[in-house]
């Protein structure tokens, strides 16, 4: 056999490396070989490689890493078989491991609605079939004649074999004798030995008629239902089944993937194509809660945002209503992957009960329970810690939110309640038995109430700030309200929970607007670690009646139906709607009381808020109310105490010329707030306790609202040394004064 010689490309092959061929013999081309390559125990530089542990000839060794050069060409793959790096393959590997518990079983709900769906399927389909038992028996009945001439020709044509009788006649047209002779003896065998079968048949026949007249009437019915059954069952019409279906496939259909795969090609989305759609499922279609759910990744280039905006399109795809279509993503996986949850209910027409219904207290360190997602999973409200949004076109539930929270928040006694309906058509004047502060109407004096309230809140903030800044590390470590620290009574670190329904109306007022906006933004900034909760709730989400600031400071968003993308990321935040967040999917009015929750859950989810109505409000609020007084916990407004009187009484504005002299024409923020603190203990005192610099941001943020803007001032500190700090002009002072009393004439004049 002759031996093959390698050439220079099959040297070059086994080392993953190309040196191009020019004709020199093996020797001159492993020369070349050893000057452009470095050895497998060194670097191009000399040094040990550390990556090789096999021989130097490369067998047992890794390639060295880098580019491959061929020529001017820089290869971008290394040619031959990619390295095994197990190690780094584990996190994947681990991800694609099978779940050991099933969807359906992960949770107490899930497996109550499984196990509820099961037992409610087996029950009907048992009592609708017990229910026309008596119309199978008068099937049955009718058939028994049908039947009992199938069974006697069928037992006759057996035992003398007519079925062959058609081949025997064949044989006797083609003449052909000794086919013929040859059938017929296998006809007279067959005939003797089933003649002989059939009169043990009739014997037993006969003996069952015997046995039918000397048996007792109820066994003898029994047993003669039983041989009407069988006949009947006989003489059934192949297109006629005897027993009826009791669900139909239009009650709930099961989801394949064949079914998922029509509707995503169907839908006309740019990647997934009806020839070769690339759609693979990650997992099996299983029940999950009151419906189907499929997890599967769509093709490369098409994310769940794609389908999300195709529902409506999705829902005649797959024949369901629209309620019942709701995919969603998994962005932990990545931006591909589709969760698609199709209910066997409309959403729209299902209502959520509140757990807090029947309740006669509950603790809102634990959140509120607020709604449930399609598939019927609770979903509850954080409030410690946060501060919520809430917005939507004008009858898509809002109010019905907001009452949700108001309800969770009075029946905590705990819970300092603030309630500001500035829509005047009293939907939440069920508990104003239960705040401390109330206010329902649209007119002046209730949107100064509003912008009041703001002013006071940022007043608790400052209080509670430095309350608990004077607490023992060991029992607020966190610098942040526990519900230890808010049961001592002594500390007044009580959570404090301050509704403003259509709080556009007080934002964009021409006279407190301008000041509660900035206000707000103070509260929303410092208060949510201080136990201060604020709830915003709006129909106009825009620039002019719900500021930045405040929107885009809020932890906690619900975006029910709303007309167009500026509003859906007004409330569920910048580039919502470009992430598939999108508000704008909801029906109107079909969907009211079903929106985005942003916040409240790892991953945004559609939720349905529980309902709870105007007799069930009243009597909740009732419990709250007898709660409170029980616990000592009534004040304010409840116990028709007047609150106003911890408003600031005074103008900033008068308070700095007060205190900033004729011939100063600038003077820094930090001197004039610790003048403010001489002038007026009460109100700046939290101010002065700020260092420098906070002092400056202090004034800044307060004077914000008029339009003074601080700049920087030259001046002389204590010790004589000369510096550039945040200060003020008196002018700008009497500028902003002449200014704002001027809006107000104009607007008594109007």
């Amino acid at each position: 056999m002759t031996e093959h010689t390698p050439t220079p490309e099959d040297k070059d092959a086994q080392m993953g490396e190309v040196i191009p061929f020019t004709g020199r013999s093996n020797s001159d081309a492993d020369g070349a070989r050893a000057e452009a390559v470095p050895s497998a125990d060194h670097n191009a530089d000399g040094r040990p490689d550390e990556r090789t542990d096999g021989a130097a000839d490369g067998s047992g060794g890794t390639p060295p890493d880098g580019p491959v050069v061929e020529g001017d060409v820089v290869r971008v793959d290394r040619p031959g078989p990619a390295r095994a790096d197990w190690l780094s393959e584990l996190p994947t590997r681990r991800r694609e491991r099978r779940p050991l518990v099933p969807v359906w079983a992960r949770s107490w709900g899930s497996v109550r609605d499984t196990v509820w769906w099961v037992g409610e399927h087996l029950a009907h389909v048992s009592m609708y079939q017990v229910s026309r038992s008596p119309l199978y028996a008068v099937r049955l009945a009718s058939r028994a004649p049908r039947g009992a001439v199938r069974i006697v020709g069928g037992f006759v044509r057996w035992t003398f074999d007519l079925e062959g009788e058609p081949v025997r006649l064949a044989a006797v047209r083609r003449a052909d004798p000794e086919a013929y002779l040859k059938l017929s003896r296998q006809r007279d065998a067959r005939v003797r030995l089933r003649a002989l079968l059939a009169i043990l048949v009739l014997i037993a026949a006969l003996a069952v008629v015997v046995v039918l007249l000397a048996v007792s009437g109820p066994v003898r019915l029994v047993m003669l239902a039983a041989v009407v059954g069988v006949l009947g069952v006989a003489g059934a019409p192949a297109d006629r089944p005897l027993i009826d279906r009791a669900v139909v496939p239009t009650r709930v259909e099961k989801l394949t993937s064949d079914m998922v795969i029509r509707a995503l090609t169907s839908i006309s989305i740019k990647g997934i194509s009806e020839k070769d759609p690339d759609i693979n499922f990650v997992a099996p279609i299983t029940r999950d809660g009151p419906g189907w759910r499929a997890d599967l990744d769509l093709p490369r280039g098409v994310t769940v945002a794609d389908v999300l905006d195709k529902r409506d399109r999705m829902s005649g795809a797959l024949r369901r209503p629209l309620g019942c279509i709701w995919p969603e993503g998994d962005a932990t996986i990545h931006e591909g992957r589709l969760v698609l949850w199709v209910g066997d209910k409309d959403l729209s027409k299902t209502v959520v009960k509140s757990p807090l219904a029947k309740a006669t207290t509950h603790d809102v360190f634990k959140g509120i329970p607020f709604g449930a997602d399609p598939r019927g999973r609770p979903i509850v409200m954080p409030v410690i810690q946060h501060n919520t949004l809430i917005g939507s076109l004008p009858g898509q539930g809002k109010t019905s939110a907001v009452r949700v929270l108001a309800a969770g928040a009075a029946l905590d006694p705990t819970v300092e309640l603030w309630i500001h309906e500035n829509k005047g058509t009293g939907d939440l004047d069920a508990f104003e038995k239960c705040a401390y502060r109330f206010v329902s109407g649209v007119q002046d004096e209730a949107i100064k109430y509003a912008a009041d309230s703001f002013a006071l809140l940022r007043r608790e903030v400052m209080r509670r700030a430095d309350a608990l800044k004077r607490l023992p590390v060991d029992l607020c470590p966190d610098k942040r309200v526990t519900r230890e620290i808010a049961n001592r009574r002594s500390l007044k670190l009580h959570p404090l929970v301050a509704i403003f329904d259509e709080c556009q109306n007080v934002f964009s007022h021409p006279q407190y607007g301008a000041k509660a906006g900035d206000d707000a933004e103070f509260v929303i900034k410092l208060g949510r670690a201080l136990g201060v909760h604020l709830v915003l709730a709006t129909q106009r989400p825009d620039k002019e009646s719900l500021p930045t600031g405040v929107s885009a400071n809020v932890s906690l968003r619900f975006c029910l139906k709303v007309g167009g993308q500026v509003e859906n990321d007004m409330i569920l935040g910048t580039s919502a709607y470009k992430n598939g967040i999108r508000a704008t999917m909801f029906v109107p009015e079909q969907d009211a009381g079903t929106g985005y929750l942003v916040g409240a859950t790892p991953e945004p989810k559609v939720t349905r808020t529980a309902y709870l109505d105007a007799n069930e409000a009243k009597a909740l609020a009732a419990r709250a109310h007898a709660a409170r007084k029980a616990a000592g916990r009534l004040a304010g407004h409840a116990l028709g105490e007047a609150t106003d009187d911890a408003a600031p009484a005074f103008d900033l504005l008068a308070d700095i010329l007060s205190v900033v002299g004729a011939t100063e024409a600038k003077v820094w923020n930090e001197t004039i707030v610790a003048r403010l603190a001489e002038l007026r203990p009460d109100a700046y005192g939290p101010w002065a306790d700020l260092d420098g610099p906070g002092r400056a941001a202090q004034l800044t943020a307060a004077l914000k609202p008029y339009g003074v803007r601080p700049g920087q001032v030259w001046g002389t500190t204590p010790d004589g040394k000369g510096a550039n700090r945040t200060g003020i002009a008196r002018d700008a002072i009497t500028d902003a004064i002449t200014k704002r009393d001027g809006k107000r004439e104009s607007g008594d004049g109007g």
